[in-house]
């Protein structure tokens, strides 16, 4: 499987250089500020045009991946990668980040690129290979694929964590929920659920009823404290309901 490129819009970039060679062009006297705005919007714009038309190359085979980007060029055969996981960093103000593929190498092994990222389950030091923003190929896709050649290695934790409990999309307006505390508490859990044990999960509930004790923070602009609260509600109930198989499992 070949992933292509997602150049997004072109159209803002093209026009910034556009309008600052514009700007140059056209004489005027004691022009030194409309002068510098121009070399921005083209400097601006070149770089990224430039971005959007440099080489790329990712690949999901039979051999490994083949990729090609910045700071690395090369194919990582399957034994190479000792885990491989899609994860998604947490949402920025209330707008969600693109996913990323993350990877483990097998012990020994030296890609030349640092670790920038852990692996969202065990914690490991991983590498992020890719962001999906970046391609026009869906999750879903990629992780079938993924599935398909990586096997094992392969984990899909954005899955892992809406099979164990989707959290729906909530309204955004003033006098709501800080966002980053309430996300923060949904992902705890979420991944207490997902691939928690007993003691994550009580700690995740207990969150969770402090929380909605009275816990969360409100900003100017945040969460809706209606839907926050629904969703603290169930999430309350579902890490309630797994500790109680717990226990009868134990017993």
């Amino acid at each position: 499987m070949e992933l292509r490129r997602n150049r997004g819009s072109l159209v803002l970039p093209v026009v910034c250089v556009l309008v600052g060679v514009a700007l140059l062009v056209v004489p005027r006297e004691g022009a030194l500020l409309r002068n510098l705005v121009a070399v921005g919007a083209i400097v601006l714009g070149g770089v990224v045009l430039l971005g959007a038309f440099r080489p790329f190359r990712f690949g999901i085979g039979a051999e490994g991946l083949t990729i090609r980007r910045p700071g690395l060029r090369r194919v990582i055969s399957w034994p190479e990668i000792d885990a491989l996981v899609l994860d998604e960093p947490l949402p920025v103000e209330g707008n969600p980040a693109s996913p990323r593929l993350l990877m483990v190498p097998t012990p020994g092994q030296v890609l030349g690129v640092p670790a920038n990222a852990r692996h969202p389950v065990d914690g490991r030091p991983a590498v992020e290979l890719l962001d999906l923003g970046q391609v026009r190929e869906r999750p879903d896709e990629i992780s079938a694929a993924l599935t398909r050649y990586a096997g094992a290695r392969f984990t899909d934790a954005l899955q892992l964590r809406r099979a164990a409990f989707t959290v729906p999309e909530l309204g955004v307006g003033l006098r709501g929920y800080q966002t980053d505390q309430v996300d923060k508490l949904l992902r705890a859990g979420q991944e207490a659920l997902a691939w928690g044990g007993a003691p994550e999960r009580q700690a995740a509930r207990a969150e969770v009823e402090r929380a909605r004790a009275g816990g969360l923070t409100t900003a100017m602009r945040g969460y809706s404290t209606i839907d926050v609260d629904e969703v603290l509600l169930a999430l309350d109930a579902a890490l309630a309901e797994n500790r109680s198989t717990d226990r009868e499992t134990t017993s």
